[in-house]
């Protein structure tokens, strides 16, 4: 079955590019069990991946640092709230036409203004939640396309 970002088309070579913006802490959590190829997997349906940020704060472990590094994501790491650094980051690539469809992972409603602004600029928008018990309707709702890991 195609996706919906496939079914309404994607940028003028005929893929839509796909920015994917991860919420470490609140999606890379033991009850969770995310799996951040899983995550490029998921989000490599829409089409190829632009960006793949994965934002942290200044705690996190160099282990995980380097384990989404050399799974293709890039590394943001901040000192004060992560979501106001992922919010902003997803905002501007969407603003800027560096991206055909945002992917925003996170169970945290607190973007689902991102997605709204997103989708206004005729972008394609996914919510991915780290699972069932993770999901956020909120976001999901919002979304034009949702996606459950697990």
């Amino acid at each position: 079955m195609p996706s919906f970002a496939r079914l309404l088309g994607g940028a003028r070579d005929g893929e839509a590019r796909v920015g994917v913006f991860v919420d470490g802490p609140n999606v890379l959590r033991d009850d969770f069990d995310v799996d951040l190829d899983d995550v490029r997997e998921a989000a490599a349906e829409y089409g190829p991946l632009a960006r793949t940020n994965l934002y942290l704060d200044e705690n996190a472990p160099a282990g995980l640092i380097q384990a989404a590094e050399a799974r293709g994501f890039a590394v943001i790491t901040t000192s004060g709230d992560v979501d106001v650094k992922l919010a902003v980051d997803a905002t501007a690539a969407a603003a800027e036409g560096n991206i055909d469809t945002l992917v925003v992972v996170s169970r945290d409603t607190d973007f689902k203004p991102v997605l709204e602004a997103a989708a206004a600029r005729g972008l394609n928008t996914v919510a991915v939640a780290p699972g069932e018990h993770g999901r956020s309707d909120a976001l999901r709702n919002a979304a034009q396309d949702a996606i459950t890991l697990g």
